[in-house]
């Protein structure tokens, strides 16, 4: 006896076969008693639904795909560096959101990383086996992304614009805006260090450009790079304050950290000199992970609604699938300041 199919399973119900797709596809648009008559009737008969055969019938594969950057993975002739692996607290959030937004609207998520050298390769591999892809935090190669877009829909999340391409950002120059304007006017500094991202990161540097901004309202002299750069990991953040202390001179009052990890560091580093946070030093950071809650002080941050970017990606990525003419869509999501002891406010 061979599987059994669909038509089998319709059947035993005395529904269509299109109400049993409907039940796995998208089973909020079937009514709850039939959707339960129909999984039940799936359970006896061991019926399990076939991705690929229902590819081949509609020319579509009820996945869609998710693609980063792993921070781990060396480039070719490379030693790899296992703090990059810390840049998944970030991309772990994303990742939920997104997973949990698909499995509602009745999708499944394919997730792939890849080192930047491969990130072409990787997204182009992505796009034969999805209905459409979001894009996180990279520097995708121009030349595959126009080819992959003419195939499928495509969002970019936070990273570098594209022209003609769907985009979903967070308000990172407001959050490291309203963060600045704290320690400066609440807290009453005037000597802060910038502790930033790599250049081709646009999220890390729109958080520097409010920084500036903050810095300029109160006639302060404006930096016109950070203090420092780092990879956003917590070894980031170690050694630029390793660099900072170095360099002898007025310590500054503060260190804003373009991220969390990186502040985590900081923090780290400063208590192995024995300067205290924040009674001598104040440390922020970027982001809001759980890793800001668990260390000691807790750290004042800016948070950004990492899940919500992959629910909102999953939207635009269906609302392109239903209509490919849609206008090219823009968001920018809010942030919230999450004050902490690390700058001094109380717990």
């Amino acid at each position: 006896m061979g599987s059994p199919t669909v038509y089998d399973v319709a059947e035993r119900v005395g529904v269509s076969i299109a109400t049993v797709s409907r039940v796995y596809r998208s089973p909020d648009s079937v009514r709850a008693e039939t959707r339960e008559r129909v999984l039940s009737a799936a359970r006896e008969l061991g019926y399990v639904p076939s991705a690929s055969a229902r590819g081949l019938a509609s020319r579509v594969t009820g996945v869609l795909g998710l693609c980063f950057p792993d921070f781990a993975e060396p480039a070719a002739g490379d030693a790899a560096d296992p703090q990059g692996a810390e840049l998944s607290l970030y991309g772990d959030e994303v990742i939920r959101g997104m997973e949990r937004a698909a499995r509602r609207r009745g999708y499944g998520l394919l997730i792939s990383a890849a080192p930047a050298d491969r990130a072409g390769e990787s997204m182009a591999e992505m796009a034969g086996r999805v209905d459409g892809l979001a894009l996180l935090a990279q520097q995708w190669p121009a030349a595959e992304l126009d080819v992959v877009a003419r195939r499928l829909p495509l969002v970019v999340l936070a990273g570098q614009r594209h022209p003609g391409l769907d985009r979903i950002e967070v308000a990172n120059f407001d959050g490291q805006l309203s963060l600045t304007r704290h320690l400066l006017s609440d807290h009453g500094f005037d000597r802060l260090a910038f502790l930033g991202g790599p250049e081709d990161s646009p999220d890390a540097e729109a958080r520097f450009r409010g920084f500036q901004a903050a810095l300029l309202e109160r006639g302060l002299d404006l930096p016109e790079q950070p203090d420092t750069r780092g990879d956003l990991t917590v070894a980031a953040g170690r050694k630029a304050v390793a660099e900072l202390l170095d360099r002898g001179g007025p310590r500054p009052q503060g260190l804003v950290c373009a991220n969390d990890q990186m502040a985590a560091g900081a923090l780290q580093a400063l208590a192995e000199v024995s300067i205290r946070v924040p009674g001598e030093m104040a440390v922020t950071g970027f982001d809001g992970i759980p890793l800001g809650g668990a260390v000691s002080p807790s750290l004042t941050t800016v948070r950004q609604p990492m899940g919500r970017l992959g629910e909102e990606a999953v939207e635009m990525l269906l609302a392109r699938l239903a209509d490919s003419d849609l206008p090219v869509g823009s968001r920018t999501l809010p942030t919230v300041l999450v004050r902490r002891m690390s700058c001094g406010c109380p717990a």
